[in-house]
């Protein structure tokens, strides 16, 4: 199966679950912009939104080489609650999955990312984030690739 969500341009819309320590599961929607230039850099642009809720929107903007016919790539990304973050991420033949750590952080604060293809136009995504060796928050969502 080839992937088609990072391995393509694309918009993609994002719908799901929000869940923080000792907190109730909130909604979740965003959107995601993902590009190619011809030298095999990525960008991917992730806005994500807490409808009917007090808490403030994250915005996530990514940076990353992949040298064609390649399973791995290392990315840096600007995330706006976990400031600088540097990653890595492999391509499976089911899924996508990615590691990152915050630059400087006293906390140790690091994340991961995993996308499983259900179709062409639909992934599952789930991720994590942890501060030392502890969950502080997890997202689930289905991401669907918006039409040209």
């Amino acid at each position: 199966m080839a992937h088609t969500f990072l391995m393509q341009a694309g918009r993609w819309t994002l719908q799901g679950s929000w869940l923080e320590r000792n907190g109730a599961p909130i909604t979740v929607k965003g959107k995601t912009l993902v590009g190619w230039s011809r030298d095999d850099w990525f960008t991917l642009v992730t806005k994500l939104v807490f409808p009917g809720t007090e808490r403030e929107e994250i915005s996530l903007q990514y940076r990353g080489r992949m040298d064609a016919g390649e399973r791995q790539y290392t990315f840096v990304l600007q995330h706006s609650l976990l400031g600088r973050v540097e990653g890595e991420g492999w391509v499976a033949p089911e899924s996508i999955v990615q590691r990152y750590w915050v630059l400087g952080d006293r906390q140790r604060r690091s994340g991961f990312e995993t996308l499983y293809r259900q179709n062409d136009d639909t992934y599952y995504f789930s991720s994590g984030i942890m501060a030392g060796h502890y969950l502080t928050s997890t997202m689930e969502a289905i991401l669907e690739r918006q039409p040209d």
